[in-house]
């Protein structure tokens, strides 16, 4: 990662435990620590929530839409099959957390790091990343289509069979991922940085053979 991510700024000392069995559209919840529960059966739009630290937490068969989140970090939460399209998320940090099959299509995403999870099949079609940092995360079969990049990493993942159509990988660096497949196009890639031995994935989208 060559470029500076904003941690999510936590006034530890103002947090208070808070316990949430159900979210309404319109919420605002800020400055609370949620540890050990879960979040079943939840239709929302626009909750807005700051200055959180979600431990443990588990929603399950929800759709949270249009939320806003900022400053807010997420450890070894599973939030899979969620749906959280057209939302903001900003100095945000998942750690550890399951974020398989979630749903993130139109999203904005902005300092925000994603560090040790599992978020196979995630689906980031048309988001907007800004500084954004994948580390050491399984990505197989990951959704990117039609997404705008400026800035996003890319550190020791697995996105093999991941969908990068339509996105613009300039200045995006690939070379410690692994990978056997893509979906990208070869207009694309102009720019994008990659290790010598996968070269042979992306000579077959150009219709070249290597012998």
């Amino acid at each position: 990662m060559i470029f500076k991510i904003e941690q999510p700024k936590i006034p530890v000392e103002l947090l208070e435990t808070r316990t949430i069995h159900s979210l309404e559209s319109r919420d605002e919840i800020s400055n609370g620590v949620i540890d050990n529960i879960t979040i079943e059966y939840q239709d929302a739009v626009k909750v807005s929530m700051d200055k959180m630290i979600f431990r443990n937490v588990t929603i399950t068969e929800s759709s949270l839409e249009q939320i806003e989140l900022t400053d807010i970090v997420f450890e070894n939460c599973d939030f899979s099959n969620v749906n959280f399209p057209s939302s903001f998320f900003h100095r945000i940090e998942f750690r550890n957390c399951k974020l398989i099959g979630t749903n993130f299509s139109q999203s904005r995403l902005q300092n925000v790091r994603i560090l040790d999870c599992l978020a196979d099949f995630s689906n980031f079609r048309f988001a907007k990343f800004k500084q954004v940092s994948f580390e050491d995360c399984s990505l197989e079969s990951a959704d990117y289509y039609g997404s705008t990049i400026q800035k996003l990493n890319f550190t020791r993942c697995n996105i093999d069979q991941s969908c990068m159509i339509g996105s613009k990988l300039k200045g995006v660096d690939l070379s410690d991922c692994n990978f056997n497949e893509l979906s990208v196009e070869v207009e694309d890639l102009d720019g994008c940085i990659i290790a010598s031995h996968q070269a042979s994935t992306f000579v077959g989208l150009m219709g070249m053979i290597i012998r």
